[in-house]
C-alpha cells in the first residue's frame, strides 16, 4: 500500500549519533582531514592572541572555515555560517555537533586583520613543502604567468583626484592621508591611475583590456612546477604592475619553497625583458621566454625599416657598418638602461640613399648595444632553441589551466578590498589547488603501491599494514611546527 509522509517532521531522540560514520570514506573533506594537519596554527598565530578577556573560536576552526569558504566558493561569510548546521559534512569536518553553537561571521573577518596575510602565506607554503615532500615537484623547471582579477569595487567609485580639490570632505582627507603614507619605493604608476583613484578600493588599478571600459583589476602571479603542476610561488599586485618585473621574486619564492634550483625559466615574451635575460644569466638559467623587443620590432616607426641585426659590430674598432657602409661611433651612454647609443652625423645620415629604409628620423638611425651584449646575446639564443620552443608551447597549455581550475573557487572576482586581503584568497585558492593534487596523487601512489604487493604475492593478497607501513600521513613527515621558513 501508498504511504504518506506526515505533515510534521518527528523530532530526533537519537542520543548515539555519529557525524564520524555519517561521512563517506571517499569524501574529500575527509582526505583533507586525514593528510593535512591544521593545528600548525596554533604555534603561527599564539602572538596575535593577549592573555587574559575572552576564549577566542580555536584558530584550527577559523582557517577550516575560511577553507569551506573558498573550497565550496560559498558567496559570502554570511551564507557560510547559516549553512554550516546543515551540512553533516561541514560539522564533522570543524568538529562541531550537531547541538553546537556556531560563531558569529565577523569571527572570520576579525581574525584575518588580527593574523595578516603572513599567516596564510604560511599556509602556503607549508602546503607546497608537503608536496615537495610527497615527490610532486621536480622544481628544476617552472612556468610562469600573470592574470588579471576584477577587484570588489565599481567603476563608480574611481574618481578625478585633480576634480576634487574644491569638494574636499572628510573621507577624502582620509583616504589622502593613507596614500601618503604608501611606500615611496613602489614603482611609479601609469598615467591613468596617477590621475584616478577609487575611493572604495584604492589598492586596485584601472586597467583597459580589449574593447570596453576600463576596469578596477588586480595581477595573480604565479609560478608553476611541471612535474604535476603544482603552484610553487604566488604574488598579488595592482592590475597596471609589469608581470615581468615579478619573474625573479618567484624563482626566489619557488627555490625556497621547494628547496631546489630553477634551471629553467619558462614564460611569455612579455617576461623577455633585458633585466630577466641578465638576471637568468647571473644565476645560471636558461631563458626559455622569447624577447619582448623581438615581437614589437615591426610595430609603428620600426615597420619596414632595417633591423638592428643588420647593423654589423666591429669589436676591435667598436663602431657598427650600416647596410650603406657607413661607420656609426659611439656617442652616448645611457646610465639607466646601461647602453651606448651609436649614430652618424645627421648630414652623413641625410644625403644617404637608403635612409628612407634606414629611419624615418629628421636626424640620424641610432643603433644601441648593451654593456652585457655579449650576454644578451648568448641568453637570445638560449630562447630560441627547439627546447625553448616546445616549452613555450606547453606553457601556455599548462598556465591556462592552472587559473582555469581557479575559477570554480571564485577566483575571477576579488572576494575583499585591499591588497593584503587579495592576497589571502590568493594563498588560500593556491593552497586548495594543491591539496586537491596532494590528495588525488597520494591515493594514485596508493593503488600503485597495492597493485605490486599483490603482483608479488603469489595469492594477491593484499594488507592494508604494509601500506600504511610504507607511506604513513605525510602531515606527520612535514612537521609544520618544527619548519622555519
Amino acid at each position: 500500500m501508498m504511504g504518506r509522509q506526515p505533515d510534521a517532521q518527528q523530532k530526533l531522540f537519537y542520543t548515539c549519533l555519529n557525524l564520524e560514520k555519517r561521512i563517506r570514506k571517499d569524501h574529500i573533506l575527509r582526505k583533507i582531514a586525514i593528510h593535512i594537519d591544521f593545528n600548525f596554527i596554533y604555534k603561527q598565530v599564539e602572538d596575535k592572541y593577549g592573555t587574559k578577556g575572552n576564549v577566542s573560536v580555536p584558530p584550527p576552526v577559523i582557517l577550516k572555515m575560511m577553507l569551506l569558504l573558498i573550497l565550496y566558493n560559498v558567496r559570502s561569510e554570511r551564507e557560510l555560517i547559516q549553512t554550516i548546521p546543515e551540512r553533516l559534512d561541514w560539522l564533522w569536518f570543524l568538529g562541531y555537533d550537531l547541538d553546537d553553537d556556531i560563531p558569529n561571521h565577523s569571527v572570520l573577518s576579525k581574525a584575518r586583520t588580527r593574523w595578516g596575510s603572513d599567516t596564510f602565506k604560511y599556509f602556503f607554503e607549508c602546503i607546497v613543502f608537503q608536496c615537495a615532500q610527497a615527490g610532486l615537484i621536480d622544481g628544476s623547471k617552472i612556468f610562469s604567468d600573470a592574470s588579471l582579477v576584477q577587484a570588489d569595487a565599481s567603476n563608480n567609485s574611481v574618481v578625478n583626484q585633480n576634480s576634487l580639490k574644491r569638494y574636499l570632505n572628510k573621507s577624502y582627507l582620509e583616504l589622502e592621508a593613507r596614500l601618503e603614507q604608501q611606500n615611496d619605493h613602489e614603482p611609479k604608476k601609469g598615467k591613468a591611475n596617477r590621475k584616478h583613484i577609487s575611493t572604495t578600493d584604492p589598492d586596485a588599478s584601472v586597467v583597459r583590456m580589449g574593447p570596453g571600459r576600463s576596469k578596477l583589476k588586480y595581477k595573480i602571479h604565479r609560478a608553476v612546477d611541471e612535474k604535476c603542476c603544482v603552484i610553487t610561488a604566488t604574488d598579488v599586485s595592482p592590475g597596471e604592475k609589469n608581470e615581468a618585473h615579478l619573474l625573479m621574486p618567484l624563482i626566489d619564492q619557488h627555490q625556497a619553497n621547494t628547496g631546489k634550483s630553477v634551471q629553467t625559466a619558462v614564460a611569455d615574451s612579455k617576461y623577455g625583458t633585458i633585466d630577466n635575460y641578465l638576471a637568468c644569466c647571473d644565476r645560471n638559467i636558461a631563458p626559455h621566454f622569447e624577447s619582448f623587443e623581438k615581437n614589437n620590432k615591426d610595430v609603428g616607426t620600426r615597420k619596414g625599416i632595417f633591423k638592428p641585426s643588420d647593423f654589423v659590430y666591429n669589436p676591435d674598432e667598436d663602431l657598427f657598418i650600416c647596410p650603406a657602409g657607413e661607420l656609426l661611433e659611439p656617442r652616448k651612454f645611457k646610465k639607466k638602461r646601461n647602453h651606448f647609443e651609436y649614430s652618424l652625423p645627421a648630414k652623413v645620415c641625410n644625403n644617404c640613399r637608403l635612409k628612407p629604409q634606414c629611419t624615418r628620423s629628421k636626424h640620424s638611425r641610432t643603433v644601441k648595444r648593451h654593456v652585457r651584449q655579449d650576454d644578451l646575446d648568448q641568453m637570445l639564443i638560449q630562447s630560441q632553441s627547439r627546447k625553448a620552443k616546445r616549452d613555450i608551447n606547453k606553457r601556455q597549455h599548462l598556465m591556462e589551466r592552472s587559473f582555469a581550475h581557479s575559477t570554480r573557487y571564485g577566483y575571477q572576482r576579488a572576494r575583499w578590498r585591499r591588497i593584503w586581503r587579495v592576497e589571502i584568497q590568493e594563498y588560500l585558492t593556491s593552497a586548495i589547488q594543491n591539496i586537491m593534487l596532494l590528495v588525488r596523487n597520494i591515493k594514485e601512489q596508493d593503488s600503485a603501491a597495492q597493485a605490486r604487493v599483490a603482483r608479488s604475492r603469489p595469492n594477491g593478497a593484499v594488507f592494508e599494514s604494509i601500506w600504511l607501513s610504507i607511506s604513513p600521513p605525510l602531515w606527520r613527515q612535514c612537521a609544520f611546527c618544527q619548519r622555519s621558513i
